[in-house]
């Protein structure tokens, strides 16, 4: 593993390997024991989408193993200012010792890599979110115990993280539904992409209109908000949209009875999710939240450090 640009990228072993070792670094970082496995190391950490979750968690993490996070904003750097981005990645390498770049065009992730030196580690994009993803697949593993079989219902728009849901669930063996309205689908490259990973793993992918198809004896449930960055001026139409996808009590009732619920937040309730299901006693948000520190920690370690288990 040479980056982390999209989880179609990685092989089996290489999820195993990021799950064994998010899980020991969380166990260690419990008892107090210090791992500073990238002792001496800079993460570049490039931001022209701004984030709560990206941000603390990469550099708390970094700083956890030892190394120094070094924030870039948007302001703080040339990049889309008139400097191209494979002079940036040029420069950037000769600095730290890995790029992590929270942006919106996938191909500025894939210039980092193809042009630079150093890992490159996509912490979100208009097409995919694989962090967010890897964190949300090691939290169900946590609560389930496995993932190979499971079922997996994704409701709501066909965003970076239905994407990234796709790839990944196709990748461990996870069955995947995934509900949108018409007008608002995965990307097609990606659907087929995981078609072609799921022939592999035995993963069954369902891509439908009727959320109680998607969510109907589901093990886990997952929503995104309706309006991401950049979409403010779609609001109510977008709302007017998504209505029917609501996950609410009627809808998480055709789910199976231990069913657990995911969101990567930030979340607006009464909208994408009532609050009696995102505050009740299946949601495991938050857990799924402190596990973007622990699984990048994971992914920086691997990457950066080269370190093997």
């Amino acid at each position: 593993m040479d980056h982390l640009i999209s989880l179609y990228d990685l092989t089996l072993q290489e999820f195993e390997d990021i799950f064994s070792l998010s899980e020991k670094l969380k166990k260690q970082v419990k008892e107090g024991v210090q791992h500073h496995l990238l002792k001496g190391k800079t993460l570049g950490m490039i931001f022209t989408k701004s984030s709560t979750r990206t941000r603390v968690s990469f550099e708390v993490g970094m700083y956890q193993l030892g190394g120094y996070p070094l924030f870039l904003s948007a302001n703080d750097i040339q990049l889309g200012r008139g400097e191209s981005i494979d002079d940036t990645a040029q420069v950037l390498s000769r600095y730290v010792d890995g790029i992590m770049i929270r942006t919106f065009k996938q191909s500025d992730v894939e210039d980092l890599a193809k042009y630079g030196s150093v890992p490159v580690i996509n912490g979100l994009t208009d097409l995919m979110h694989p962090c967010q993803i890897l964190a949300d697949l090691f939290t169900v593993y946590e609560h389930k115990g496995t993932l190979k079989g499971l079922k997996m219902a994704y409701v709501g728009d066909g965003n970076n993280i239905a994407n990234s849901l796709l790839h990944g669930c196709a990748k461990v063996g996870m069955h995947i539904s995934v509900a949108s309205p018409k007008g608002f689908e995965c990307d097609k490259n990606v659907v087929y992409e995981a078609r072609e990973d799921a022939k592999r793993s035995g993963a069954q992918i369902v891509l439908t209109e009727d959320p109680v198809e998607a969510v109907t004896e589901a093990d886990v449930i997952y929503t995104d908000t309706w309006v991401s960055m950049g979409q403010e001026a779609e609001k109510e139409q977008r709302i007017k949209t998504f209505m029917p996808y609501q996950v609410n009590q009627e809808l998480f009732s055709k789910a199976k009875e231990d069913a657990i619920f995911l969101h990567c937040l930030p979340a607006y309730r009464g909208y994408e999710v009532t609050e009696d299901i995102i505050d009740g006693s299946q949601s495991v948000i938050f857990d799924e939240a402190e596990n973007r520190m622990h699984v990048q920690k994971a992914i920086m370690a691997l990457l950066m450090g080269k370190h093997t288990l």
